[in-house]
């Protein structure tokens, strides 16, 4: 007895503590995320706060809250906010807590995805390069140096996150926190070491407390630490005690609150595993205690320097969020819906490239894409007009048909349902007796189990045709350099130029030698030939990676570049020797580090060599590899600050030297005028970074070309996405125009600076601003009503039937003109519509009537508007217009 008591004594202690110590707000069951004790259905949207600018923060996270999304979802970047260890930055593009309340303001809430291994395309994965060099120290498994380092630096974004009061817990917006990140993809190459890593990372999160779940994404065996198990317990048994000892009767409800609070302590202290995909219609979490969760619906694909530009097409992306839905998941993550721009040297893959656009419902620039910002909007609003019956109960599916499926949502007089037809081919089918035409590859939503308030392949948002628009590159009238072309420069010196240089025995490899401080290493060695050899030796270089450029005796022999599938570099390369002494300088650099797969922090790049002069006179080889190398890390003007512009001997008395390797270039210039998004089209450069007014607008290789093959005029949505499905912009170059951030531009005096590392003409490049050409809309009588209009009434839904609508994009305009319109059987894509067999001869005069001179305007897509041009089809109505 007296042990018994004891027990319960130190049981309602930790009862209290508990409940003293963690009540919070956000918990989770089987069917969704409970938040204030009522479950929910929740969009998510990623935007990663230092892919854009604070300035542009506000108006990123209204965009997204005007289209339907609830929760913000980032990374956090350790390599941003720890580049040198114990020094943090937080300042800028890096003020996390800064985006975290902007978020807040606009009313939305937010998950914290720490890792602190991000991937996301991003350099190194997001891990600092120091970490790399703590001695005994191995990555992302059961490793002590790696796990303390891990701990520390989690510990300092939540401390941060907590003093700010931002968790949920604390009235914050912080609803979620996730640690590690898709190690599913990767654990089994970490052997026996990876599960008691992985049980670890899970105890170390939930032990600091944020009073709200955490997630591991990509993790089928996210564990449940053994505190939970002991909670679980300490439950078990004293509801036993309580049903089974009559003497401790009064006791009971003391023991039922402890008991209610260790089961609330237990949804906060287990993992929640979420899926990243495509698709995650088929993901089932790994205990009927955990919500369907999707992390990262993939909206579109990252570009690599040197491949074409992936897109996805909405009616794709919303059937795979409709299914989603449709089979239980009530907490789904658009990445990204904004990607934005990979500033500096932020780009990971390698080969990433400076957009990190990713075809997203917002663009790089910051602006709306239609109609995947629309229809998405119209997706979310449909789904949630059946939230309450979603988080009610488990669906009931069905499959009335091969590749048809139906999933009913009931409890009480709530009901709504699902109609997906997985096929390509267009489908009937019946459901509660009423038939229902499915387009291929298609969801209809009905809230009511009986009308259909959107399908999924059937768009009702507006499109639009962008374009960029070239502007000259104004000087300022009293020019700092002076010069008739408007640009200054200094030459970066071939080789060994700084004091700091070293020599070693042997090829180094890079990573290891620059720790990453510059994209650069010179390797440099001399030689003496004693005669004339009286042929032209050939250079040959192996390096791992990613481009190198040879110099001998000071002038450019050749260069060569990887890929993003394949970074390493062999290259023979024919070069000149003297009699005497010549100089081999080598110039290797990096495009990003490795960010992705098991052990990737070991992937080295740089010349490993071997580097052998080969003599086809007489087939003799001379094995350069192992002799003393001179080696520089990075140039010298990155030494002199010469990015700022404001320093160093500029040069603008002389002819502009133009398609020379290793050049430094400042020009002087007025922003354009205006508030439209500014980029800078570096057509005419080879490859390189640029700075405006110090700030480093990333890497620029408008050389680089896509392959001429792998790209349709056109992308089917239906049927399985991939990566490579749809890709536009082959044969051309992966990237010509760079983001400059208007809050980086002052109305004149802005210095403009290049590195130019393999030749080009500055005089060439051009500044753009982004404008919107046209807006368009194509709309069936057979689509359903704006999701807006939609009410549960039969009779309703068919009086106010199909409406085609169009807006202006930006606030004071108007509609100017009508560049086409047709009522009948209209043919092709926004910007190349055509009249089909037949057409309304009142089309474009009803159309001019309704939209000129207003900011928007709605047309009922029906024969009751514009009569009937041909009986027995079913029509549409297809819009092009200009706005001012």
């Amino acid at each position: 007895m007296r042990v018994t008591q004891i027990v319960l004594g130190l049981v309602w202690f930790l009862g209290v503590y508990v409940l003293a110590s963690f009540c919070s707000n956000v918990t989770y069951d089987h069917r969704a995320l409970v938040i204030d004790g009522k479950r929910r259905v929740l969009i998510s949207g990623s935007i990663h706060y230092p892919r854009s600018t604070p300035q542009m923060w506000p108006d990123l996270i209204q965009k997204s809250k005007d289209g339907g999304i609830d929760v913000i979802e980032t990374y956090v970047f350790w390599n941003l906010h720890e580049s040198v260890r114990g020094q943090y930055n937080f300042e800028g593009r890096g003020d996390l807590v800064g985006f975290v309340k902007a978020v807040a303001a606009a009313g939305l809430y937010v998950h914290l995805r720490i890792g602190p291994y991000a991937c996301a395309e991003w350099n190194y994965g997001g891990f600092p390069l120091w970490l790399h060099f703590i001695p005994g120290i191995k990555f992302r498994t059961d490793n002590e140096p790696f796990k303390a380092e891990m701990k520390r630096f989690t510990a300092k974004i939540v401390d941060l996150m907590k003093q700010e009061n931002l968790y949920a817990s604390q009235g914050g917006p912080i609803i979620l926190s996730q640690i590690e990140n898709e190690y599913g993809d990767v654990d089994s190459h970490y052997g026996p070491a990876a599960k008691p890593y992985i049980n670890w990372a899970a105890s170390m999160a939930t032990s600091l407390d944020t009073g709200v779940p955490w997630v591991m994404c990509q993790q089928a065996n996210a564990p449940d630490p053994i505190v939970c198990f002991i909670l679980l317990v300490i439950c078990a048994v004293l509801c036993s005690l309580c049903f089974t000892r009559l003497s401790y009767f009064f006791l009971v409800k003391r023991e039922r609150i402890v008991c209610y609070v260790i089961i609330t302590r237990f949804s906060l202290c287990s993992q929640i595993n979420t899926c990243n995909d495509f698709y995650c219609d088929q993901f089932t979490p790994n205990s009927d205690k955990k919500p369907k969760m999707w992390t990262e619906n993939w909206s579109g694909w990252f570009l690599a320097f040197g491949g074409a530009v992936p897109y996805r097409p909405v009616e794709d992306l919303a059937f795979a969020v409709a299914r989603f839905f449709q089979r239980g998941g009530t907490f789904q993550n658009y990445y990204m819906y904004h990607g934005g721009t990979n500033f500096g040297r932020t780009t990971g893959g390698p080969f990433i490239s400076t957009s990190y656009d990713y075809d997203a419902p917002i663009d790089e620039y910051g602006i709306i894409r239609q109609p995947k910002w629309g229809h998405l909007k119209d997706l979310h609003k449909a789904i949630k007009l059946c939230e309450e019956a979603l988080v009610a109960t488990d669906p009931t599916i069905s499959s009335p048909g091969p590749n048809l499926e139906t999933a009913v949502y009931k409890t009480g007089s709530v009901c709504a349902s699902f109609l997906a037809n997985t096929g390509t081919s267009d489908a009937t089918v019946t459901f509660t007796g009423n038939s229902y035409h499915l387009p291929g590859w298609s969801v209809s939503i009905l809230p009511d189990c009986k009308n259909v308030v959107l399908n999924t392949a059937k768009i009702n948002s507006a499109s639009m045709i962008s374009s960029f628009a070239t502007e000259s590159s104004k000087e300022e009238v009293d020019s700092l350099d002076g010069s008739s072309s408007g640009w200054s420069w200094i030459s970066e010196p071939v080789g060994i130029s700084k004091a700091d240089a070293f020599a070693k025995p042997g090829l180094l490899e890079q990573i290891n030698t620059t720790a990453d401080r510059s994209d650069y290493l010179w390797y440099s060695l001399s030689l003496v030939a004693e005669e004339d050899a009286g042929e032209q030796p050939v250079l040959h270089i192996e390096s791992l990676g990613h481009a190198l450029h040879a110099f001998i005796n000071g002038k450019l022999a050749g260069s060569k570049a990887g890929n993003s599938g394949n970074a390493k570099v062999n290259v023979d390369i024919p070069i000149t020797v003297v009699v005497g002494k010549n100089t081999i300088d080598l110039l290797s650099l990096t495009v990003g580090l490795q960010n992705y797969g098991a052990f990737y922090d070991t992937v080295g790049a740089g010349i490993t060599g071997p580097v052998i002069l080969k003599f086809s006179k007489n087939g003799s080889t001379a094995d350069l590899s192992s002799l003393p190398w001179t080696y520089q890390v990075g140039l010298q003007g990155e030494d002199l600050g010469l990015s700022s512009g404001s320093v160093g001997q500029w040069n603008s008395q002389s002819t502009l030297p133009t398609n020379q390797p290793l050049t430094w270039y400042k020009t002087n210039f007025v922003a354009p005028s205006g508030s439209n998004p500014v980029a800078i089209d570096f057509t005419g450069m080879g490859k390189g970074e640029a700075w405006v007014n110090g700030q480093s607008i990333g890497r620029y290789w408008p050389t680089y070309v896509a392959p001429n093959s792998g790209c349709t005029d056109s992308c089917n949505y239906r049927g399985a996405y991939s990566a490579n499905k749809c890709l536009k912009n082959c044969g051309k170059p992966s990237q010509t125009l760079y983001h400059v951030p208007r809050s980086w531009l002052k109305p004149d005096s802005n210095t403009l600076v290049l590195f130019e590392e393999s030749g080009g003409d500055p005089t060439k490049i051009s500044f753009a601003t982004k404008q919107i050409e046209s807006v368009c809309s194509h709309v069936s009588e057979s689509h359903p009503p704006p999701v807006d209009t939609w009410n549960s009434d039969t009779d309703s839904v068919r009086k106010v039937g199909p409406v085609l609508s169009l807006e202006c994009p930006y606030p004071n305009q108007v509609i100017s003109s009508i560049k086409f319109a047709s009522f009948g059987t209209p043919l092709g894509t926004c910007g190349n519509f055509n009249h089909g067999h037949c057409n309304s001869n009142r089309a474009l005069s009803i159309v001019q009537k309704a939209c000129i001179g207003s900011s928007s305007c709605s047309i009922g897509v029906s024969i009751n508007t514009f009569g009937n041009p041909c009986r027995g089809v079913t029509k549409s109505l297809a819009v092009e217009a200009a706005c001012t």
